[in-house]
């Protein structure tokens, strides 16, 4: 090997990592060692997803065990399957056979498809190519999984396979146990068009490649303006290489183009050579960018010097809320949550701060003062992801409202749903807007806040005229419809987008996004257009029928479409879900849907039923809300009941231990909050929803210094129900939390018991406010 470190030296580093303090103070939890990166790779064992779920993709978690930094960008993962198909993973726990460690872009927990992503495969018999017909049986019991580290021992062949990373390069350790066999490691570009290209420079050592990306949803297949890069050099030097297209060998060829098919390159290492590391920096904007990449975050080929430097960036982010007291499984529920939480959205920049254009703007642009984010899921992030971060990373989310800034500087338009660097309409609604008045409601505010404004202004206020652009994904769906009518009719078939149709689902969310951009509106002094903006959230009303008070179909005329089926799941104007379960979707008027639906108690009736006759689906992102809406109606012990059901039937510890897609960290971000104590019911607005707490005590570490702590008295499963409340030693008599009392730092007292306390925050002026009155 070129370079091992002693046992002592090794020692003495385990010594003082060990003793190493975190930032502010935090004291150092190992959390990183309770998170299970296997939660959530299987198939969904929990009892929502059995009943509502009718796609394959929403029986599977569609994790898998990434390895590298929080929002890094590269995730290194062992690969089972040979995919950047929509839909699949590349990592299944069913699967038990391993294909190699890559470099991937898949979007954590998603139903999209991996992209620019590059696999490393040891072999130690021939050269073989195909994915399948490669691959090493593995048992899970020779296998660890952590968020900074992975290893797999392919017993029947004798090779050890090891990796860790920091956030844009990672280290691998291959050792072949067998004195006899041949050392390969063969590299493959993952071209799902087979137009990837791989080069070898014997003289420096060093393979390289590129991996073109193209867009899937709108512009299916259309290249999006980038590539995914690679540099790779070993600790050793190869003494044979090569190149391959398909199932062909070509010896001592340097470079390959796949021209529509399978290519990749080897190299040989010589059989005396036991151990082979193997480094790597990956990019988004050139090879000489993944170059300095590896050469600037991994400097060495140490191994355990980069579990250190990952462990301890897992450790920072995750010991923002630190529980010093749990059971083990509620503690790696909890953090593997937090750990699946902090995936996405994605750093895009390079070390040097250079990045591609977005929407196919040829400039290599600098994030000089950011980092340049990229892989918003905002239909699903915005609930609870951002609202998360807007806690416990503030930086992190000003980086990422100025990353949305500058896609809409590039590209004309502010995106709804920005991934592969590119313009979608993959789901509907407007939400980058919620996101970005949510941050200027908690306290994030460096940032150009006007060209914030006259972007989402544009999508609020124009409909995209240019049928090119609009088709690519740019605008608000339907603009001209919804402005002409104030809700999308059914004759609105929406055809440029992916969801087609969906008209009153489309209605309910462009009402709560006018909601939104309403209070950055009046936050910036723009009180006409608050107040224009404020009229159009209600807007809402007009797909709610008051004769039955659930959410319809509407036809332009005024009348409702027929038939109506309450739990219809395939309901044409509804996305992904049923009448039943979208009606509740007015996070920002609460109080007014319940008076459509005929005052307090009938909307508490309605509530009941959902949740007694099992139609409450948590395995999809527009009913997460719905389990705190009871103290809206002064029955805030419903709630707490509510969610130590959801939590408990839900959520585990299994591979299959998460009910539907993870998307993008939203389900976990749910139940960390939910874990935690309340809920951002109504993201753009400084409150939170209390529910009920499931630990005995925890810290809310704030960036600013402060810590807000959450200490309870007698909890248990069995007492689930809140009795009382303090605040700074005051009583609380409220079932809602302000944002600002978390940054100010303090100490809430909980106490629990197995009764309801049906007088708790009963009255109307201790129950979470009415936004929409203002």
């Amino acid at each position: 090997m070129l370079y091992r470190y002693s046992a002592l030296l090794a020692f003495v580093l385990l010594l003082s990592f060990s003793t190493c303090k975190p930032r502010r103070g935090v004291r150092l939890i190992k959390t990183a060692d309770l998170v299970d990166p296997l939660i959530g790779t299987a198939r969904a064992t929990t009892p929502s997803a059995m009943r509502h779920s009718h796609a394959a993709s929403e029986l599977k978690g569609q994790t898998f065990p990434a390895v590298g930094f929080p929002r890094g960008m590269t995730n290194w993962t062992p690969q089972t399957r040979a995919t950047e198909t929509k839909c699949l993973s590349p990592y299944y726990y069913e699967d038990s056979l391993f294909q190699g460690f890559r470099a991937s872009h898949w979007k954590s927990g998603s139903c999209t498809q991996d992209y620019g992503s590059f696999t490393i495969m040891p072999l130690n018999e021939i050269v073989i190519t195909h994915p399948e017909k490669r691959s090493k049986w593995f048992s899970h019991d020779h296998e660890t999984a952590k968020p900074y580290y992975y290893k797999v021992d392919l017993k029947k062949d004798d090779i050890v396979a090891e990796i860790s990373a920091t956030n844009r390069a990672g280290l691998m350790e291959f050792t072949f146990k067998r004195s006899e066999s041949l050392r390969i490691l063969l590299i493959e570009a993952n071209s799902d068009e087979g137009l990837g290209r791989m080069f070898i420079n014997p003289d420096v050592q060093e393979v390289s490649g590129s991996n073109p990306v193209h867009r899937i949803y709108q512009g299916w297949g259309e290249y999006a303006g980038f590539d995914g890069h690679i540099s790779i050099i070993f600790d050793e030097e190869f003494v044979e290489y090569g190149t391959w297209v398909e199932d062909e060998v070509y010896p001592h060829e340097t470079e390959v183009f796949g021209n529509g098919k399978r290519c990749g390159v080897y190299v040989v290492f010589d059989p005396s050579i036991r151990d082979v590391m193997v480094k790597a920096g990956t990019s988004f904007t050139d090879i000489a960018g993944a170059r300095n990449n590896r050469e600037q975050e991994i400097p060495h080929w140490n191994l355990f010097f980069t579990q250190k430097d990952a462990r301890r960036a897992w450790n920072d982010v995750l010991n923002k809320i630190e529980i010093p007291r749990a059971n083990a499984h509620d503690h790696t529920l909890f953090y593997t949550a937090m750990y699946h939480a902090n995936l996405l959205p994605r750093t895009f920049s390079d070390f040097d701060g250079r990045y591609p254009g977005f929407a196919g703007d040829t400039t290599i642009h600098v994030a000089d003062d950011f980092v340049y984010y990229m892989d918003f899921s905002l239909w699903d992030t915005y609930r609870a992801v951002h609202p998360l971060l807007h806690i416990t990373e503030p930086e992190v989310s000003r980086d990422m409202v100025i990353s949305l800034i500058k896609m809409a500087e590039q590209g004309g338009w502010m995106p709804i749903f920005p991934c592969w660097n590119h313009y979608t309409a993959a789901m509907i609604g407007d939400h980058a807007t919620a996101m970005i008045s949510d941050a200027w409601a908690k306290g994030i505010r460096d940032f150009d806040t006007e060209k914030a404004w006259k972007y989402m202004a544009q999508n609020a206020f124009i409909h995209n005229e240019d049928t090119n652009s609009y088709r690519s994904g740019k605008g608000r769906r339907a603009m001209d419809t919804y402005l002409k009518y104030g809700y999308l009719p059914m004759e609105e078939r929406v055809p440029d987008a992916f969801h087609k149709d969906e008209q009153s689902s489309r209605t309910l969310e462009y009402a709560f996004d006018d909601f939104a951009l309403a209070r950055f509106a009046g936050a910036l002094g723009k009180e006409d257009t608050f107040k224009i903006l404020m009229e159009r959230s209600k807007n809402y009303r007009h797909v709610i029928d008051t004769a039955i008070g659930y959410v319809r179909g509407k036809w332009a005329d005024g009348s409702w479409y027929e038939p109506f089926d309450l739990n219809d799941t395939q309901a044409l104007y509804i996305t992904e879900g049923t009448p039943f379960q979208y009606t509740w979707y007015v996070p920002h008027d609460i109080y007014g849907l319940m008076a459509m639906m005929g005052g307090e108690n009938r909307f508490e009736e309605k509530l009941d039923s959902l949740f007694t006759y099992g139609h409450y689906w948590h395995g999809n992102e527009p009913g997460h809300q719905i389990p705190y809406l009871y103290p809206y109606a002064g029955k805030p012990w419903k709630t707490q009941e509510v969610l130590q059901r959801i939590v408990r039937e839900e959520y585990n510890t299994s591979p299959g231990g998460l009910s539907g897609n993870e998307d993008a960290g939203q389900m976990s971000a749910w139940l960390i909050f939910t874990m935690t104590g309340f809920y951002p019911v109504c993201p753009s607005v400084p409150e939170y929803v209390l529910g009920r707490p499931f630990f005995n005590e925890l810290t809310i570490h704030n960036a600013n210094g402060n810590s807000f702590t959450i200490l309870v008295k007698n909890q248990s499963d069995a007492n689930l129900y809140i009795q009382e409340m303090k605040l700074n030693h005051e009583p609380y008599p409220f079932s809602r939390l302000m944002h600002e009392d978390i940054l100010k730092g303090g100490l809430m007292e909980i106490t629990m018991g197995p009764e309801p306390n049906r007088s708790l925050a009963k009255d109307r002026q201790l129950r979470p406010m009415s936004w929409n009155d203002e």
